[in-house]
């Protein structure tokens, strides 16, 4: 099986706002940039967005190393939320309705598919690839009139 190392960030300009995210796929080597953006979302579905679009991008199934700075990204899948959440049809444990199922059931679809590893780090403190995610991301955000 392929190894992919992805790096992915999102961006708001307000949140809600014009949003943007950013991905970066590293194999053999060779890089890949990709972004895309939403001219009204929020920063969270900008980050689940980086992924599910970085994830989609493979041509086959490959075991990821997925890094991220979004603590909701990475909490989610590593904690269970998400697949918890969908379990109880959306609900989180206070019962309360659970943000962005549309993207979370693209997301673990795509965990069926690929063998993927989370690795969160701090944004902003000078990660080249987090720092060039967040370049894509917030260049294509601001691209919005």
């Amino acid at each position: 099986m392929k190894h992919v190392d992805i790096y992915t960030d999102g961006a708001c300009r307000g949140n809600p706002g014009k949003g943007g995210w950013g991905a970066i796929l590293v194999y053999e080597g060779r890089e890949k940039e990709l972004s895309g953006g939403e001219p009204m979302t929020t920063n969270n579905r900008m980050e689940l967005s980086a992924a599910i679009e970085a994830l989609s991008a493979l041509k086959e199934p490959c075991e990821v190393t997925l890094t991220s700075d979004s603590k909701y990204l990475i909490d989610a899948i590593e904690k269970g939320w998400a697949v918890s959440w969908r379990a109880k049809g959306w609900k989180k444990a206070d019962k309360s309705p659970a943000l962005n199922p549309d993207l979370w059931e693209k997301l673990l679809g795509l965990l069926e598919i690929h063998k993927v590893t989370f690795i969160w780090v701090k944004g902003h403190v000078g990660h080249p690839y987090n720092e060039r995610c967040d370049k894509l991301a917030t260049t294509f955000a601001d691209s919005f009139k």
